[in-house]
């Protein structure tokens, strides 16, 4: 015959077991379904940890009109090392012919310094915009880390970029002006004219200055400096837009090839 559980079992608890009810009561008690959490120390933060150097904060990016330029800043990590070499020159000119293709997305000029870059692009609008930096930044570091591993046994794989990029949006002929200036003549800034093998350069093989045709050394001969047989220049659109094409020269004299840009008004050391 079975064992009773009913009214008239006088069975005890199993081992382990409490009878459930409250004092002065015969309905048993109501134990929570989970029981609350015991007091924990502060939460430890999870996530990849900041760099020391962090770029530019995670903010929504304004809506960008297509008569707008934008002035793009780019870093590289350290283990890429120097851009301005042959061999990485080659492979941020793979990238600016592979962003070639794009019709809503085109960089109009370009600086390569030792850990960073400039740029100055077009875009349809903000989505464009950063469609077209997407596209630049996964086959600039593709082609870079083909480079800077050409002589190792194993291809380095891994980030290039490691922040978000730095963008400023070009409205006013000053502006523009300014832009096109501190980008030509970046390399001025960082004293690049005093390295050896460049102390003759009148502008920056390492950039798009060859293509602009505003300089004031140029006077009425358009595009008069020729480089090597063997420079291949970087790839880049003609301005479309008014402010590049023109409208910079109301922002004040000639730009000359000799000045050197006063201190940015973005993010330090750029």
């Amino acid at each position: 015959m079975g064992t009773m559980t009913g009214k008239g079992s006088r069975r005890g608890p199993r081992r382990g077991q409490t009878r459930g009810k409250t004092r002065g009561s015969s309905e048993p008690e109501q134990l929570p379904l989970f029981p609350a959490p015991a007091k924990r120390g502060r939460k430890r933060r999870v996530g990849r940890k900041r760099s020391a150097r962090a770029g530019s904060p995670h903010k929504v990016r304004p809506e960008l009109a297509a008569r707008h330029p934008v002035h793009v800043v780019l870093r590289v990590i350290r283990d890429v090392g120097n851009l301005r070499r042959r061999f990485t020159y080659k492979a941020i000119r793979e990238a600016t012919l592979t962003t070639a293709r794009r019709e809503d997305f085109r960089i109009v000029h370009l600086s390569i310094q030792r850990t960073h870059l400039h740029l100055i692009v077009e875009a349809d609008g903000k989505t464009a915009l950063a469609a077209g930096m997407q596209g630049f930044q996964i086959s600039a570091a593709k082609h870079l880390n083909a480079a800077i591993s050409r002589d190792k046994a194993e291809r380095r794989r891994g980030n290039v970029f490691p922040d978000r990029y730095h963008a400023e949006i070009i409205t006013s002929p000053t502006q523009a002006r300014h832009t096109l200036s501190y980008v030509m003549n970046n390399w001025r800034k960082h004293q690049e004219d005093r390295v050896e093998s460049m102390r003759t350069w009148k502008i920056d093989w390492f950039s798009t200055a060859v293509m602009f045709p505003g300089w004031a050394e140029y006077g009425d001969e358009p595009f008069m400096w020729r480089g090597p047989n063997s420079y291949d220049p970087l790839i880049v659109y003609q301005p479309r837009s008014w402010l590049l094409r023109a409208g910079w020269r109301r922002g004040g004299p000639p730009i000359s090839c000799r000045e050197v840009p006063s201190a940015p008004r973005q993010p330090s050391a750029h």
